[in-house]
């Protein structure tokens, strides 16, 4: 499963802490974040759990939805992941399929 131009939601556990981002390269990205390659924030609370992924047709539109989600409400955000992921499930297996 290849995504290109993704909006993502990392989370540390279910209802855990929050984290999300946007890239051109999602596996790479999350492989980089659950490896702590990344200084900052999900590797300090741990947030290494793919629970949500949006595609866009450019990276433009990516990055505006990701200034949108950062702004809502932390339970609008759980809302958003429970409705396709009731379970939290990691997605990370299938970015590799």
């Amino acid at each position: 499963m290849v995504r290109a131009h993704c909006g993502y939601i990392l989370a540390s556990k279910r209802n855990g802490t929050l984290y999300n981002g946007v890239t051109g390269n999602l596996a790479r990205r999350v492989w980089q974040h659950r490896r702590g390659a990344i200084a900052g924030f999900t590797n300090k609370y741990r947030v290494h759990m793919l629970v949500y992924v949006e595609s866009h047709a450019t990276m433009t539109a990516a990055i505006v939805r990701e200034k949108q989600i950062k702004q809502w409400r932390r339970a609008w955000k759980i809302a958003l992941i429970e409705r396709t992921k009731p379970s939290w499930q990691d997605l990370y297996g299938r970015l590799l399929e």
